[in-house]
């Protein structure tokens, strides 16, 4: 199939093709999509809410790594939730700050930035 087919049977109206993450450890690869729309001043709550609303959810520490490398000027230069809540402190989730592309952890009643993505698995 061509990137060209790819991408008129699977890009949907408002979205931009992210990339290809790959899976590991046996997980299946997953295409990445960033979805029209953004959010702005709110926690971590708020953001993983208006993800869901719109048809998405957060990216994950991973995909934000790609958002960056690949559409860093679809973001304002500032901190951006993902849906990934730190390991050992549930008040605590990570985000990316997509002004140098650090990945921080924050208090989850922070106010930050979010876009959505959506994934399409490789089967």
């Amino acid at each position: 199939m061509s990137k060209a087919q790819f991408m008129a049977e699977n890009l949907r109206e408002g979205e931009i093709y992210a990339g290809l993450l790959l899976g590991k450890n046996g997980e299946p690869d997953t295409h990445i999509f960033l979805l029209a729309g953004k959010a702005e001043k709110v926690n971590w709550d708020q953001a993983r809410e208006w993800a869901a609303k719109i048809g998405g959810d957060l990216p994950t520490r991973c995909e934000q790594s790609l958002l960056f490398a690949n559409l860093k000027e679809q973001f304002e230069p500032a901190y951006y939730w993902s849906n990934t809540q730190h390991a050992s402190n549930s008040d605590y989730a990570w985000g990316q700050y997509f002004f140098y592309g650090g990945q921080h952890y924050g208090n989850e009643s922070y106010s930050g930035r979010a876009r959505a993505v959506r994934r399409l698995v490789i089967q």
